[in-house]
């Protein structure tokens, strides 16, 4: 299905490879590293609802035991983490709010206690309290699911009202329920319900693009980042910009708006975005990786993604530099030990041009 332009190019509607989020972790950068790396790409299925040592939950909407319903299930987010980030951007653009609620952690402190909920929906600007159970911390809704669950505490979390328990809490599969679970919900011959960014054509290459974009890139800025020896970083930094190289060729070979051929917007471009939104605003200083900025050493890229952010709607509307920056600056002591959040850069994302709006319409028509 073609992505209307209306939706995608700004009409006035509003409309995690395998990943799980950001979790609490101790505060040396390569204990987080090792923590992040097996939680995000050691998955197991759940047995029953008691969660693998993994710390992950695999059930599925549309299940007997989870059927989906109005009113019935909740998301437990950071507006920090790129793997929640890939939920939150499927919810706007799939117009699921009305069915799936959100609750938003602050993007810091993560020390004592792990990531935590406001005490009012003012205490930090774009986070919330805990609306089911007025939580303290996002701990508190992982022991309500299992009372002696030793793992990790991260988002995205979907929680079923209705037997008081974690479905999962594991990105892609988060966004992939999301993206066809709820169809029967919206309105007939609607465009949030016609919307498929996992097509059965499509998904041996989306498959084939995770498979190696998620450990490269999408995971690979915290091998860079977190690396506690320079050896380490040079060869993860190294693998990191050989990926983004590979992504802006892929670009160049067929002059698209999109990462893959045609007019459809994908799971690929939603997974890319909510990495590269957050490159030069944070991943560039704090993990170290200089050697080029998206602006201005990848033009296709560039374009691509002020593409995705400035012209589908709904897409900037979920992206908060603030709990961005803040919580990369705040939270990582062993990589920022006084917590300064440097300033820039202007823009976060580089405006949409009447040069790339001449681009785009030139891209449209030759689908």
């Amino acid at each position: 299905m073609n992505l209307p332009s209306k939706l995608l190019y700004g009409s006035g509607l509003v409309v995690f490879g395998i990943a799980v989020a950001f979790s609490f972790t101790k505060e040396s950068g390569q204990s987080f590293l090792s923590d992040f790396l097996h939680f995000t790409e050691s998955p197991t299925m759940a047995d029953g609802n008691h969660p693998p040592t993994d710390g992950s939950w695999r059930h599925q909407l549309g299940s007997d035991e989870f059927p989906v319903e109005p009113d019935r299930y909740h998301l437990y987010v950071g507006l920090f983490c790129p793997f929640a980030h890939r939920v939150i951007v499927t919810r706007e653009l799939k117009g699921l709010q009305q069915f799936l609620p959100m609750s938003i952690v602050k993007a810091y402190p993560k020390d004592d206690g792990g990531w935590r909920f406001p005490a009012t929906d003012d205490e930090y600007p774009g986070s919330t309290i805990d609306h089911l159970f007025r939580s303290k911390f996002l701990h508190d809704v992982y022991f309500k699911s299992d009372k002696d669950y030793k793992g990790k505490y991260s988002v995205p979390v979907l929680w079923d009202k209705k037997t008081n328990q974690i479905v999962n809490n594991e990105s892609e599969d988060i966004m992939r329920m999301l993206n066809t679970a709820f169809n029967d919900l919206l309105p007939q011959g609607s465009l949030q319900r016609e919307l498929n960014f996992y097509p059965s054509s499509l998904k041996s290459q989306i498959n084939e693009i995770s498979s190696w974009m998620m450990p490269d890139l999408n995971s690979g800025v915290y091998r860079a980042g977190f690396a506690d020896n320079q050896e380490d970083y040079e060869k993860s930094c190294i693998v990191v910009f050989k990926t983004l190289d590979r992504l802006e060729s892929m670009l160049a070979e067929h002059k698209g708006p999109y990462v893959l051929p045609g007019p459809n917007m994908t799971e690929i471009d939603i997974k890319l975005y909510t990495t590269l939104v957050r490159f030069d605003a944070v991943y560039q200083q704090h993990f170290k990786l200089m050697v080029r900025s998206i602006r201005h050493g990848y033009p296709r890229l560039n374009r691509w993604l002020k593409n995705i952010h400035w012209n589908v709607p709904g897409v900037k509307e979920t992206t908060d530099f603030k709990h961005i920056k803040e919580n990369y600056t705040k939270s990582h002591k062993g990589v920022n030990p006084l917590g300064i959040t440097p300033l820039g850069p202007e823009p976060h994302v580089e405006h949409w041009t009447d040069e790339d709006e001449k681009w785009k319409r030139g891209a449209e028509e030759k689908l």
